[in-house]
């Protein structure tokens, strides 16, 4: 994880993570802010506004007095997401990186799947 990133960010990439590990899955209640918080170790205002922007992006439904649920095709669409910022932000500096060392993408490949 990034530390430049603001704490709210981060605390997004943590939640997404949850739903894309199905941990937490669609049709599920998300933690309440408040146990999120105690969890994180954040505070509840910073865990609020990582909520907010699952719900600004529709991937979270809110039930008033019930609490935030997962949105159904939250998933595939953070995956989704997702798939296309690692391809566009992280793969070409990882790409010439490998360059530098002469690292070779099937060696690569077979070490991860060891």
């Amino acid at each position: 994880m990034n530390e430049e990133r603001p704490v709210y960010l981060r605390l997004r990439d943590r939640i997404a993570a949850m739903i894309l590990d199905g941990r937490v899955r669609e049709g599920d209640a998300l933690p309440s802010v408040r146990s999120l918080a105690a969890d994180f170790g954040a505070n509840p205002l910073t865990v609020a506004k990582a909520y907010q922007t699952f719900q600004e992006e529709g991937l979270v439904v809110v039930k008033r007095g019930v609490g935030m649920f997962v949105a159904d095709g939250a998933a595939e669409r953070l995956r989704s997401a997702e798939r296309k910022e690692f391809l566009d932000q992280r793969w070409p500096e990882i790409a010439a990186h490998m360059r530098r060392l002469d690292l070779d993408v099937e060696d690569m490949v077979e070490r991860a799947l060891a």
